[in-house]
C-alpha cells in the first residue's frame, strides 16, 4: 500500500512538472507570436507617427495584457508629442506617470495637453503635474552637472524648465477660477526666466484680473523680448491683445508707441544683460568649434584654445580614479619632452572628473607638476567615450588622430608617429 502510494505522488509530481513545463512552452510560444505580430505592423507603418500609434494602439486592444506594455504606452506618449496629438499625448502620458510619476519631460507634455482643454477638470489635474514638475526640477538642480554642461549651463537649463512649470501652474489657476494666484505664479517664472510666453501668461492673467494697463505692458514686452521660440504670428497676437487692451483704458491709441518703445528699451537691457552673464559665467556655451573654448585651469589662468590657433595640440584625456591613465602618464611625459624644444607642439592635460575638487589633491599626491585644465564640454564637442584618449590636432583645430585607451608596448612609438604625420602635413 505505501509503495502504491509513492508511485500516485511521483505520478503526480511528473504531471505537475509536464503540465509547468507545456504551460512555459506555450507562453513563450504565444509571447514570440505577440511579437512577430507587433514587428510587422509596425514595420507596415513605415515612418508615419499616426500610423505608428493606430498600430500600437490596435495591438494593445488585442493584447490588454501585453508583456511589454510600459514600453509600448511609452512609445505611444513619444509618438504623440511628435505628432502634437494631445488627446494622446495626455491619454497615454497619464498612463506612464501612472508607474513613473517623476519624468520631467512627460509630465510637462501632459500638463501642457490638458490645459489646451480648457476647463477646470483637466486644469486641476494639469496643475498637479505641473506642481509635481516644479518639485522634480527643483531636486534636478541640486545634482552635479550632466557631463557636458556647465553648473552655470545646467542651472540655466533647469531655471527654464522651472520657469515653464511656473508658467503652466499659472495657467491652471487662472482656468480654475484663482486669477490672483495666477498672476502671482506668472509674474515667479517672468522674474525666473523672462520669456515672450511668460510675459504673455503673466499679462493673460493681469487682464482678467482687471489691471488692464499692468497686463498693457507684459503684452509689449511679449511683443518686443528677443525670444527665438515666439513667432512671427505670436507677436502678432500680442500687438493686437495690447491694442485692444490701451484702447480699452484710453479710448484710443495715442501714447501707446511710446508704451512699446519704453518695453523695447526694457527688454533689450534683460538681453544684453543675460547674453553677459552668460559668458561671464560660461564661455564655451556659444562654441562650435574646439578653437572657440576656454578650459579652466586647475590653478592658474584659463586658457583660450584660440590662443594654440596654428600649433600641433596633442590633448589627453583623463580622470584621478582611472588606473590606465595613471600608467599612461610617464610615456606620454616621454613624448612631451621629444618635443619640448618644438614650439610648435603643444601637450594639454585634460581633467574629466565630475567632482573637480579632487584633482588638486590627487596631482599633489601623485607629484604631477603639469599645467592641467578642466574639459568644460570640450571632450562632448570631440566626441571622448572613454579614457584615457588621446587626440592631435591640427593647426585649425581640426582631429587628425585619436587614441582611445592605450597600447603600453606601442604607445610612445604611435603617439610620436602621429604627431609627426601633422607637422610634414603643415
Amino acid at each position: 500500500m505505501k509503495a502504491s502510494l509513492t508511485l500516485i505522488v511521483c505520478a503526480a509530481l511528473t504531471f505537475t512538472a509536464l503540465s509547468r513545463a507545456q504551460s512555459v512552452a506555450t507562453a513563450a510560444a504565444a509571447d514570440e507570436a505577440e511579437q512577430r505580430e507587433l514587428s510587422q505592423a509596425l514595420g507596415e507603418a513605415g515612418n508615419s507617427p499616426v500610423d505608428f500609434m493606430r498600430a500600437l494602439e490596435q495591438h494593445l486592444k488585442k493584447y490588454p495584457q501585453a508583456k511589454d506594455r510600459d514600453k509600448i504606452e511609452r512609445a505611444l506618449v513619444s509618438a504623440a508629442i511628435e505628432a502634437k496629438d494631445d488627446r494622446r499625448t495626455a491619454l497615454y502620458g497619464e498612463r506612464v506617470l501612472a508607474s513613473n510619476p517623476k519624468d520631467v519631460q512627460i509630465l510637462q507634455k501632459v500638463a501642457t495637453a490638458l490645459l489646451r482643454h480648457e476647463d477646470r477638470e483637466s486644469a486641476d489635474r494639469a496643475n498637479g503635474y505641473a506642481k509635481t514638475l516644479e518639485h522634480e526640477l527643483n531636486e534636478l538642480r541640486k545634482q552635479a552637472a550632466p557631463e557636458g554642461y556647465s553648473e552655470f549651463r545646467w542651472h540655466n537649463v533647469a531655471d527654464r524648465r522651472l520657469a515653464d512649470a511656473l508658467r503652466l501652474q499659472a495657467q491652471a489657476q487662472g482656468v480654475l477660477g484663482n486669477k490672483s494666484e495666477a498672476v502671482t505664479l506668472a509674474r515667479r517664472g517672468w522674474e525666473l526666466n523672462p520669456t515672450a510666453a511668460g510675459a504673455r501668461e503673466w499679462g493673460r492673467w493681469l487682464a482678467l484680473d482687471g489691471k488692464t494697463m499692468d497686463a498693457v505692458a507684459r503684452y509689449a514686452d511679449a511683443f518686443t523680448l528677443e525670444d527665438p521660440d515666439s513667432t512671427e504670428e505670436d507677436r502678432a497676437r500680442d500687438r493686437v491683445r495690447m491694442a485692444e487692451l490701451y484702447h480699452k483704458a484710453h479710448k484710443s491709441e495715442k501714447g501707446l508707441g511710446d508704451l512699446i518703445l519704453q518695453a523695447y528699451d526694457r527688454t533689450s537691457a534683460l538681453s544684453t544683460a543675460r547674453v553677459a552673464r552668460v559668458r561671464e559665467n560660461d564661455p564655451n556655451v556659444q562654441a562650435k568649434a574646439v578653437l572657440d573654448f576656454t578650459l579652466p585651469a586647475v590653478s592658474g589662468q584659463a586658457l583660450k584654445m584660440q590662443t594654440l590657433k596654428g600649433k600641433t595640440v596633442v590633448v589627453d584625456f583623463w580622470a584621478t580614479w582611472c588606473g590606465p591613465c595613471r600608467a599612461q602618464r610617464p610615456m606620454y611625459e616621454q613624448v612631451e619632452k621629444k618635443y619640448s624644444s618644438n614650439p610648435s607642439v603643444v601637450f594639454l592635460s585634460v581633467n574629466t572628473d565630475e567632482d573637480r575638487s579632487k584633482v588638486a589633491p590627487f596631482m599633489t599626491n601623485e607629484k604631477w607638476t603639469q599645467q592641467v585644465y578642466f574639459d568644460a564640454g570640450l571632450g562632448a564637442m570631440l566626441r571622448v567615450g572613454s579614457i584615457p584618449t588621446t587626440i592631435v590636432l591640427n593647426r585649425e583645430g581640426q582631429i587628425v588622430s585619436r587614441m582611445a585607451g592605450f597600447i603600453p608596448e606601442r604607445f610612445i612609438d604611435m603617439l610620436t608617429s602621429r604627431i609627426e604625420e601633422t607637422l610634414h602635413e603643415q
